[in-house]
């Protein structure tokens, strides 16, 4: 039995009960991928049934505010994927009068649309024989067909296109691409793979040559930089302040605290008071730190409660909304675990 049939067997007996697998709605598929990226399955499921039952339609989604749509997303990081999706769901309303692309061409000029998820979309809404390349896709075919090629080279991805495209079941792509996803997810899994087991351990180059923790192969490794947030939390009776990050940086769109960001951790509160040049501003509770960390970044966040008597400053640079109307604002999820411990 060759590779592919082997996969979609295996699929077929294994496969995860996943409410956009029952479906060829481009709409709920393309929001499935875009959800899914950089996002697991079980974290996502909740997400797509929300983001299903508050907009069951491409109209919906692109009628709704970018506010109401990031406070939906609230929590899954990564925002510009909410942002793309949004701004996707409006051209698709305007330049396609609400039907959804059907050529793979026009799906992958969609704003936040890779090769990836065009040919997801593509091969499970409509039939089309374009084979999904993820990083399980890589690593079942790193491992089983002994690629050593790093993947994230450009002679990598050259090889590994190719291979994919010879071993794509042309009269089942659809199932085909699931399967050999779903076999990355649960049976040739990163650590830990279920060799023991598994329906092609005898053809598997990786296994034979005792390669499995070495495949697949990277030559880059991503550079985190440490950042230091220190927020000064003012709550003026029922009242508190954020303000909406519009700069070229992280969490564009969503609300946090009045920011010092510095150099290095800050302990004392006189350096927070010389920031503001405010001797008014009194201390009330120091938050441990929180350690926040995202792809290429490490957040250390400290939170500052403090009573200030002349909210002037406050109220002319920052939004003053009441406490009970918080959730109504999407916040990065940093923001959220420390409001949960607060409230």
């Amino acid at each position: 039995m060759g590779f592919s049939k082997e996969i979609i067997g295996w699929y077929h007996q294994n496969k995860r009960d996943l409410p956009w697998r029952k479906t060829t709605d481009p709409y709920q598929i393309w929001l499935s991928e875009i959800i899914l990226q950089q996002t697991r399955v079980d974290q996502g499921l909740a997400y797509f049934n929300k983001f299903i039952e508050n907009y069951p339609t491409v109209d919906l989604l692109a009628n709704a505010s970018e506010k109401e749509v990031l406070n939906h997303w609230q929590g899954l990081g990564y925002y510009s994927r909410a942002r793309n999706l949004h701004f996707t769901a409006k051209l698709i309303v305007n330049e396609y009068k609400g039907v959804f692309p059907t050529e793979y061409k026009d799906v992958l000029s969609l704003k936040g649309v890779g090769e990836y998820t065009a040919a997801a979309i593509t091969s499970f809404a409509y039939g089309l024989n374009y084979p999904v390349i993820d990083g399980n896709v890589y690593r079942v075919l790193s491992r089983v067909f002994g690629v050593e090629t790093p993947i994230d080279s450009t002679l990598g991805k050259k090889e590994f296109k190719e291979l994919a495209n010879e071993l794509i079941d042309s009269k089942n792509p659809a199932d085909y691409n699931q399967a050999i996803m779903e076999f990355g997810a649960l049976q040739c899994k990163p650590k830990l793979p279920k060799c023991e087991d598994c329906p092609l351990r005898l053809s598997c180059f990786a296994l034979e040559n005792d390669l499995i923790a070495e495949l697949p192969k990277k030559e880059k490794k991503i550079k985190q930089r440490n950042r230091f947030f220190n927020y000064v939390v003012v709550i003026d009776e029922d009242n508190i302040y954020l303000k909406e990050r519009t700069d070229k940086d992280i969490w564009i769109g969503l609300y946090d605290f009045p920011l010092i960001e510095s150099t290095k951790k800050i302990d004392s509160f006189k350096t927070i008071k010389d920031s503001y040049n405010d001797s008014d501003l009194s201390l009330s509770e120091k938050s441990i730190e929180f350690k926040h960390i995202l792809s290429h970044q490490k957040i250390y966040a400290t939170f500052w409660l403090v009573n200030a008597k002349n909210s002037n400053y406050f109220d002319a640079n920052f939004t003053k909304i009441p406490l009970k109307e918080i959730n109504n604002y999407p916040v990065p999820k940093l923001i959220d675990n420390y409001l949960q411990s607060i409230l």
